[in-house]
């Protein structure tokens, strides 16, 4: 007998075998790898902010308990919005479409524009009835906001577009094995975007990067808005002109990936 067994043909070599193929699997994916480390990280991070703020300013949720509701539904408009482009778009790679797609006369701006337009559609039937519960159960009227709830909103959706067609475009390059980019990279916005505590938080060093994001200054005109009552123009004007050179940035990373991929011949394969 030429391999070590068990009861019943029971082979440690193909368990070995098997353990030794996942293990070049994971070793081959730096997504798959970097998703072991990605979700202890970014709760400690993100919950330790928080903790940290509340410590430090005990009597917040009694004068503004809004905002931390606030803060949840953009959050999820945000997420939700890069999510709805990203899974139309996954949709196409789990069929194996996507080179049909590629070939035919749909150009790759008409494909991104339709991935826009399905983002919206997947977001409102999402975080409408969200809104719904925030007033039944916490009489929080996010549409109270008024004018500046359209600034809010603006910012964030171009920011989940930009996120959707950077990942679609990694996803398109690098195959399946990168999928998990797709559902995990928003979260690495989450604790500089400082949604559910101020920038003034964070060590000097991370405040740098923090402003780099546009959904930072979202949240830090919410924030002014239900605390102060007053609506930060420069901090939308700012948001919007940084959400400007990431879309731009975003569609020509997206086309080179693209041209990366027909290139390499991934289109059709959809590799793993």
């Amino acid at each position: 007998m030429t391999e070590l067994s068990l009861h019943r043909g029971i082979s440690l070599q193909r368990i070995g075998a098997m353990i030794l193929r996942y293990w070049y699997l994971l070793l081959s994916s730096w997504p798959r790898l970097l998703e072991l480390l990605y979700w202890p990280a970014l709760q400690i991070i993100t919950w330790g902010f928080l903790q940290l703020y509340i410590a430090q300013n005990a009597n917040f949720f009694a004068r503004a308990g809004g905002t931390l509701i606030g803060a949840v539904i953009l959050w999820d408009i945000l997420f939700r919005g890069q999510l709805g482009f990203s899974i139309s778009f996954l949709e196409e790679m789990w069929a194996r479409n996507l080179g049909n797609l590629m070939m035919s006369p749909l150009r790759p701006i008409e494909f991104l524009l339709s991935l826009m337009a399905m983002s919206l559609i997947r977001l409102a039937i999402g975080v409408i009835p969200m809104t719904l519960l925030a007033i039944a159960f916490f009489h929080f009227n996010v549409y109270s906001l008024g004018l500046p709830l359209i600034a809010f909103f603006c910012n964030l959706i171009f920011t989940s577009w930009s996120v959707g067609i950077f990942v679609s475009g990694l996803v398109l390059r690098n195959g399946l094995g990168a999928e998990s980019i797709v559902w995990t990279l928003m979260f690495g916005i989450m604790p500089l975007a400082c949604i559910y505590y101020p920038v003034s938080v964070l060590p000097g060093w991370l405040q740098t990067i923090a402003w780099s994001l546009p959904p930072t200054y979202v949240f830090e005109g919410m924030r002014a808005l239900l605390i102060e009552n007053s609506f930060r123009t420069d901090l939308m004007l700012d948001a919007l002109a940084i959400n400007a050179v990431l879309l731009v940035a975003s569609f020509g990373a997206f086309l080179a990936l693209l041209r990366s991929a027909r290139k390499h011949g991934s289109l059709l394969s959809s590799g793993e």
